[in-house]
C-alpha cells in the first residue's frame, strides 16, 4: 500500500496559494487535499470548482478532492476535465453510492468514498468497498480545520484495514482531523496510508513544510 501525505489548502495561506504549493513540487508520495464546503453539508463555506479550476493549471501534483457537499455528482459532473487524482463524496449525501460512482469511474484516477465519525461502518456494503479506489475516516467532525483527533478513529481504521484483507480489496485508507508527528505512527500502523494534515503543516515557517511533512510518513 502507499505512504501518502496530503497536506490540506484549507489551512494555507490564501492570499499566496500558488506558492504556497509550490514547496511541495517536487515531493513524492504527496498530494494536494482540496477541502470543498458548501455551508450546508457541514457549516463552513469554503472554495468551489472555479478555484480548483485554476489550481488544476498551476501545479503538476496529485489534486485530491473532498467534497463536503449535499450535491456531489453537480461538482463531479464539472470537475471531470480537471485531470484530478482523486475525488472524494460523502457516504452520507447521496441515496445510491454505486451509481455514482459507476457514472464518474471513466473520468476520474481514484473515486473515493468518505464517512462522518459517527456513521456505522455497516453502511459500506462489500460491494461499495469493492467498487471505490479510497475510502475516507474522518477522524474530526467536517467543516474546520484545527480540531483534536477523535481516538475512536483507530478502532474504524483497523476494522476497514481488516475488511480490505478479507475483500482482497485495494482501497486506500485516508484519515483526515487533527493528524500529527504524535499520533501518524498509530494511525499508520492501524492501516492507513494516506495522511490528510493541515493546520500541523501550514501553521509554521514555508521552509518547514516538508520536514512536517516528513515527521508524519
Amino acid at each position: 500500500m502507499s505512504n501518502i501525505v496530503s497536506p490540506s489548502i484549507l489551512s494555507c495561506d490564501f492570499l499566496n496559494i500558488e506558492k504556497e504549493i509550490s514547496w511541495f513540487e517536487k515531493e513524492k508520495d504527496l498530494w494536494i487535499h482540496l477541502d470543498v464546503m458548501d455551508g450546508h453539508f457541514v457549516p463552513n463555506l469554503t472554495f468551489g470548482i472555479p478555484i480548483i479550476k485554476q489550481i488544476s493549471k498551476k501545479t503538476t501534483l496529485p489534486l485530491d478532492a473532498h467534497l463536503m457537499v449535499n450535491n456531489p455528482e453537480f461538482h463531479m459532473e464539472e470537475m471531470k476535465e480537471f485531470g484530478l487524482e482523486n475525488v472524494t463524496f460523502h457516504l452520507e449525501t447521496v441515496n445510491d453510492c454505486l451509481s455514482l460512482i459507476s457514472k464518474y469511474k471513466p473520468f476520474y484516477k481514484k473515486i473515493g468514498v468518505s464517512i462522518k465519525p459517527k456513521t456505522p461502518l455497516s453502511q459500506l456494503s462489500d460491494e461499495i468497498l469493492r467498487s471505490i479506489d479510497l475510502i475516507l475516516v474522518m477522524s474530526v467532525e467536517p467543516g474546520f480545520g484545527g480540531q483534536s483527533f477523535i481516538e475512536d478513529s483507530i478502532s474504524r481504521i483497523k476494522d476497514l484495514a481488516q475488511k480490505r484483507k478479507s475483500l482482497d480489496a485495494n482501497f486506500q485508507i485516508q484519515v483526515d482531523g487533527g493528524i500529527s508527528d504524535s499520533n501518524s505512527k498509530i494511525v499508520r500502523e492501524a492501516g492507513a496510508d494516506n495522511l490528510v494534515a493541515g493546520s500541523y503543516i501550514f501553521k509554521n515557517h514555508p521552509s518547514q513544510y516538508l520536514e512536517k511533512v516528513k515527521s508524519i510518513r
